[in-house]
Formats: structure tokens, C-alpha cells, sequence
């Protein structure tokens, strides 16, 4: 737009004005570019403010008390003026229409046949007709030759003159329509040129408004990222509770803490409390003899479901005495081993736990396969899809985690507070107890949360989305809604550095452990309906041949 024209409209009174200022005032005073005297003059100064930018007029400034309207709409700064958009002051006459200015070449061309008057042409066929037209060319002869002798010399010269005068006139005009013919010529071209300056400049803020809308779509897909993922892929995150016990590794007797008589030989010395009790063995010795009580832990962590029955998870989520350095002493000081005695997953809306078996256990890389049946999976359960080679894996990209960080104690922190304290009266004694019954009551639900990359190497993806104890074996999805990486690392002390591996060493384990990826399952069935239609082919040309 290479200038605005305004059309004002006050009552009866009407009137057009241009503009090709950068910055146009519209108001009461003098200073206004354009004056207006209304019934509203009430309220002097700046009424509206427009200023030209990026090739359009855009609204900067306006008095709010005048309740301005764009459009029949209240009007909003730094909107762009359109070609017809009209504001008007309630309360008044008063209106204000906008108009692009637009240039456009013409040329007029005239094509005329050859006129002849209409008496002339009657005296032509009247001669042509005329008997005696030799006469009347005599006639005619000697009359111009004896209206020539009585004319003067001064009548023949003035009329010369005149005639002359009347062709200079006709030459004169017409040198006067070329020129100006040439300049209409020279401003059409100038005007082609604003008009193809214009397009390119049309053309080059389409492109950054495309931009924009690339920009803005990105940010509403981050935005929505972690909500979207949570309703699509929050069904397949399950928590992974288990119990392990130790038993002699010769006997395979289950190993036990010794007797409390053995602990408090004189019954006159206060009977220790059951922390007392729990941290004396290993000064004391386990045995697999007695009435003690059994040395048990239970467990919990994240996986999440791949399809075909296949959970992915951490090595030290199902190995979790690999971890603490208190059970490896005591093993290695009663030759014992550890032995997993109840192993299950909840997955969310759920009530019934599945049973869960070890499949793979990863050898370098903190990473382990588990299975469960897959006639007692639900047909809702979602599979998370795995991506091993992305773009998403980039210092910066967005990425959403989901899991279950401080088991229980995250899902009683999600239900109100009585009702937490009534909960913890009935079960708190028994995680696996409160586990089943927050099962039961549907409250089982993975946290999603959102962070960024922050580091990389070729074997683990550093990010910030928190987590906690509890959330190891998590899904960690990218910004192109895929699994990119498996966490396993949490880093109390620095919400920024906490550790995931990258999916590829977890799809190599599936690999290993039977696993088939949904495309490999397609491909499988496309080739076997193939080969069942070539086979039925064949056995009906030979049926034809037979």
C-alpha cells in the first residue's frame, strides 16, 4: 500500500482525503493531520493513531473514552487497515472508510471509418445523374475563376493566414497528445513498477506470515505435547512393584534374622524396637535356622509396553539388590543370593495386577526385557512407538517423560487429604496392600511432565524433566511423540542432568528376546497373504490341468 484514502462522513457532510504520511493523526486540533469538528469535539487531541509498517497501515493508538469501533467491533491496537474497514465513534455521525490506494495503466485507442457529409454526397449523385454535367463543370469553372477575380488580395491573404494558422493549430495539437501520450506512457510504467515493488513486497510478507504460522504451529504442538501424549500413550506406562527374599545359595534355604532371644540374651534389658531389630543382622549374621523373621524387600519402578507382551524397563528395577551395596554385604557375608518372590505391573484403570517375567537383562547397559501374557492384555492397552533414529535427539528439543516417581506416595499426594489419611490407617503397614487397593479404586496414573535436552553423548541423553525414585524405566518421548529413550539415571542435586539411554540398546534386547516391531508384523502378514494367494493360484491351475 503506497498511501490510504480516507473517507470522512460527519452527518450530511461528506469528504475523501489522501495520505501517504508513515504516521497519520486523526483528531480535534491542529495537530492532527486530519481535522475533525463533531458534536465530540468535547474530547480534544489524538483520536486515533495509524502508522505504516511492513506495507500496511496499523492501528498504534486511540482515546479509549471514545469506545471506538473497527468493524462494529471494539477496537484493538497494532491491527492492520484493510482495504474497506470502516471505524466509527458511537454516539455520533461520525465514520471513517479506508481505501488502499491502487493504480491501474489504461490506453484509450479510437478506430473511426471516413465520414462524408451527408450533402455532399447528394450533390455527387445528383451530378452523377445530371444529364448536362458537362455545363454545369463550366458553369462551375468560370464561377470560382470570376469569384476569384473579385476577391482581394487582402480577403485571399487573410484567409491564408487563416488557414495556415488552423493547420499550425492542428500540428501544434497534436505534438501536445504524443508528449502526452509519452508521459501517460512513462507513468504507466512507473506505476507497473510501484505496483510489481508492491507484489514483491506482498509476496515476501506472505512468506514471513507462512513462517510465522510454521513458528506458531511448533508452539502449539509443544504446548500440547505432553496433554496429548498422556490421553494417547498414558494407558501403556505401567508400574512395576515386586518382592524379593534371600535364601542360601547351597541349600536354598530362605536366610533369616536371628532369633530375638539371641539378641537380648537378658530379659531384663529392654527388648530393642524393630529398626534396632532390622539393622542388627549384619553384625550379627543371618542364618537359615530359627524363627526369625525372613530378610524381604519389595520394589518398585516403571516400564512401559512395546506390543506382543514385551515390557521395557531398568536392569536395576528388576535386579534392585544389584544396586544396594547393605544387601550385596549381606549376601556375601551368609553366601546367599537373592531370589524374587512376587513379581507384577499395574497398568492405569486397571484393578488387577499381571503377572510379570524376566526375559533379558542387559549386560552393559542399564536396561531389562519382561513379558507378560498376552491373552490377559486388555485390547486398550496402547504400544508406545519406538523411534531409534530421530531428529527429536537434539540438545534443545522438547522432551515429556511419564512414570511413577515416589510410588505410592505420588498417588496418595493426587487424592484429598482426609481421605490420604484414611487410606494410610488401613494400609500404610503394607506397600503392596496400598498399591492393590489404589488399584481398586483407579488411581493408578503415570506423571507426565516436560523438560529439554540438555547434553548428549552416543550413550545417554542428559534432560530436565523431573523425576524421581520410582520413575526409573520411564518412557522418554520426543518431540515427535516417539520414545527416544528409556530413563534410568536420577540426579537429586540437579534436576538438569537427569540420565536416559538411548531406545536402540533397548530395541536390540527386544530383538534378542523374540520381539517383532509393528512394521515387521505388517510386513509378515502382507508376505504371508501373498504366498496363500499365489498357493490357491496354484493349486487351481492344476486342479484345471487334472
Amino acid at each position: 500500500m503506497a498511501g490510504i484514502i480516507i473517507h470522512v462522513s460527519v452527518g450530511a457532510e461528506k469528504r475523501t482525503e489522501y495520505f501517504t504520511e508513515e504516521n497519520i493523526r486523526i483528531g480535534s486540533t491542529e495537530a492532527n493531520n486530519l481535522q475533525i469538528q463533531t458534536e465530540q469535539s468535547a474530547a480534544p487531541g489524538v483520536w486515533l493513531e495509524l502508522e505504516f509498517e511492513e506495507s500496511v497501515y496499523r492501528i498504534i493508538n486511540f482515546q479509549e473514552s471514545l469506545n471506538l469501533l473497527h468493524n462494529g467491533r471494539p477496537i484493538r491496537r497494532f491491527v492492520g487497515i484493510r482495504d474497506g474497514d470502516r471505524i466509527d465513534i458511537p454516539g455520533t455521525s461520525l465514520s471513517l472508510s479506508f481505501f488502499a490506494l491502487t493504480s491501474k495503466s489504461a490506453l484509450i485507442t479510437t478506430n473511426r471509418e471516413p465520414h462524408i457529409a451527408h450533402f455532399i454526397e447528394q450533390a455527387a449523385i445528383g451530378s452523377a445523374i445530371s444529364p448536362k454535367r458537362d455545363d454545369a463543370k463550366a458553369f462551375l469553372r468560370e464561377f470560382v475563376r470570376e469569384l476569384s477575380r473579385e476577391i482581394s488580395w487582402t480577403t485571399k491573404l487573410i484567409v491564408l493566414l487563416i488557414v495556415i494558422s488552423s493547420l499550425s493549430g492542428i500540428l501544434y495539437l497534436g505534438l501536445a497528445y504524443n508528449k502526452e501520450l509519452q508521459k501517460n506512457r512513462q507513468l504507466a510504467e512507473q506505476q507497473s513498477e510501484i505496483v510489481r515493488q508492491l507484489q514483491d513486497k506482498i509476496s515476501q510478507t506472505n512468506d514471513q506470515i507462512g513462517e510465522l504460522d510454521k513458528t506458531n504451529k511448533l508452539v502449539r504442538d509443544i504446548v500440547s505435547l505432553a496433554p496429548n501424549l498422556r490421553i494417547e500413550y498414558g494407558g501403556g506406562v505401567c508400574l512395576i512393584i515386586g518382592v524379593y527374599d534371600l535364601v542360601d545359595r547351597q541349600s536354598g534355604k530362605v536366610l533369616r534374622y536371628p532369633d530375638q532371644q539371641d539378641v537380648q540374651p537378658n530379659q531384663f534389658e529392654p527388648t530393642p524396637s524393630e529398626e534396632e531389630y532390622q539393622s542388627a543382622p549384619v553384625q550379627m549374621g543371618l542364618t537359615t535356622e530359627g524363627s526369625g523373621s525372613t530378610v524381604e524387600y519389595d520394589f518398585i519402578g516403571t516400564g512401559f509396553y512395546v506390543g506382543n507382551g514385551y515390557i521395557v524397563t531398568n536392569r536395576h528395577v528388576l535386579q534392585p539388590w544389584e544396586e544396594d551395596e547393605l544387601i550385596q554385604q549381606m549376601m556375601r557375608d551368609a553366601n546367599g543370593r537373592a531370589r524374587i518372590k512376587r513379581l507384577v505391573i499395574y497398568f492405569p484403570n486397571l484393578p488387577q495386577p499381571i503377572p510379570l517375567k524376566i526375559q533379558q537383562i542387559g549386560s552393559r547397559e542399564d536396561l531389562a526385557i519382561a513379558s507378560i501374557d498376552t491373552d490377559s492384555i486388555p485390547a486398550n492397552i496402547p504400544v508406545l512407538p519406538l523411534d531409534p533414529n530421530s531428529d527429536a535427539v537434539q540438545v534443545g528439543k522438547t522432551v515429556v517423560t511419564m512414570g511413577y516417581p515416589n510410588g505410592p506416595d505420588r498417588l496418595l499426594a493426587m487424592v484429598d487429604d482426609n481421605e490420604a489419611k484414611s487410606i494410610n490407617s488401613k494400609f500404610g503397614g503394607s506397600r503392596q496392600a496400598l498399591i492393590n487397593f489404589l488399584a481398586q479404586s483407579r488411581k493408578i496414573v503415570p506423571l507426565t511432565t516436560t523438560g529439554s535436552i540438555t547434553d548428549l553423548d552416543p550413550r545417554r541423553i542428559v534432560h530436565d524433566a523431573k523425576t524421581a525414585e520410582g520413575g526409573s524405566g520411564a518412557p522418554l518421548f520426543g518431540q515427535n511423540g516417539k520414545v527416544i529413550g528409556v530413563n534410568f539415571g536420577v540426579f537429586t542435586e540437579n534436576t538438569a542432568a537427569n540420565m536416559a539411554i538411548p531406545i536402540r540398546f533397548a530395541i536390540d534386547l527386544l530383538k534378542k528376546s523374540g520381539w517383532k516391531s509393528p512394521e515387521e508384523i505388517k510386513n509378515e502378514s502382507v508376505n504371508q497373504n501373498q504366498t496363500a494367494g499365489a498357493n490357491t493360484n496354484t493349486s487351481m491351475t492344476q486342479s484345471k490341468s487334472q
